[in-house]
């Protein structure tokens, strides 16, 4: 009989310790974590960066990814997006009655290798348990704390006009995977999550310059919606062009079909930055050597013009306003 989670798995007592020693800490295990404490104590010195995020997708597996390794790249990035370097990650689960324990291993599994490779580790956590039907086989709750270095300022407020916007790459890749996974749909060229930790760029980028002023990871409402939001915090307009702004084949012709556009489709592996003209030739090249950045692309400026709005130069040599996204493109797709 295939070994699934009991609703008594969430009572506090004896089953509750075995899924907690058997299933869940030794998939983690670290020092801090180790200790089983109610809280996680450690030293960190400087200015702290917090941060905390919930994830539902739907399916939890998908080509590129699942919800354990969504979970600590969103969280990561997060962190990221301010400057901060990621050390410490705190991971609650809400696991639905009947949930085969072999997927819950699998997503612990993948949690700790997504760890591992954005150098963080898990140190404190929470698991419940809730009847079949009450929740979608598993949510999972993080948060994460990180120091950013001093002489680090970077907001949404912080574009100036005449600053490049540059883009870390393709557009689109997470949110066709996931709605293709959900709907079962086959495409001759099989497209897969971008989900990645992007830490390590925001740190190589930050190496060449203190001129950075915003960064932004363009996740729900995608590329769009993003833009529009450090439009409106900065007070500034945002001039892109449609022909430098780069998108998979595969996923236009998934979006094309559907009806989707790629700028409102979610991402969680690509960041905007905001960055000096001067230094955007050492911040691109940065990013561009970067595994998670090589197709980064200058997509366009910021303006003082038409402030609180994004404008795109379309294919044709038009301009159009791109509007922030209403509603809900695709749901429970993080």
């Amino acid at each position: 009989m295939e070994d699934k989670i009991l609703l008594a798995h969430g009572s506090g007592g004896k089953l509750s310790h075995d899924l907690v020693e058997n299933n869940l800490a030794p998939l983690l295990s670290n020092p801090i974590l180790d200790r089983l404490d109610d809280a996680a104590v450690f030293e960190l010195n400087g200015r702290l960066a917090f941060t905390t995020d919930s994830y539902v997708v739907n399916p939890i597996f998908f080509p590129g990814g699942d919800i354990g390794r969504l979970a600590v790249c969103g969280t990561v990035n997060d962190l990221s997006m301010s400057g901060a370097t990621p050390y410490y990650l705190s991971l609650s689960l809400v696991i639905e009655e009947g949930l085969p324990t072999a997927d819950l291993q699998r997503v612990m599994t993948s949690i700790r290798k997504a760890a591992d490779e954005a150098g963080v580790k898990i140190v404190t956590g929470d698991t419940k348990v809730v009847d079949r039907g009450s929740a979608d086989k598993l949510f999972v709750n993080t948060a994460g704390i990180g120091v950013v270095p001093w002489g680090v300022e970077i907001s949404g407020s912080g574009a100036i006009p005449g600053d490049k916007i540059i883009l870390s790459g393709t557009l689109g890749e997470h949110g066709m995977a996931v709605m293709s996974q959900r709907e079962g749909l086959q495409f001759s060229t099989p497209i897969e999550s971008d989900c990645a930790p992007l830490n390590s760029m925001v740190t190589d980028m930050l190496e060449v310059s203190k001129n950075i002023h915003c960064l932004r990871d363009p996740t729900r409402g995608g590329l769009a919606s993003t833009l529009n939001e450090l439009a409106g915090q900065s007070h500034t307009g945002m001039k892109i062009e449609e022909d430098k702004i780069p998108v998979k084949e595969a996923v236009r012709a998934v979006c094309d079909l559907l009806g989707f556009d790629p700028l409102y489709v979610a991402n969680e592996g690509k960041l905007v930055s905001i960055v000096s003209e001067a230094d955007t030739p050492k911040v691109l090249e940065k990013m561009s050597r970067n595994k998670y950045g090589a197709q980064s692309a200058v997509i366009g400026e910021v303006s003082a013009e038409h402030p609180g709005r994004v404008i795109m130069k379309t294919s044709l040599g038009a301009s159009r306003i791109v509007d922030m996204l209403v509603g809900e493109l695709l749901p429970r797709i993080c």
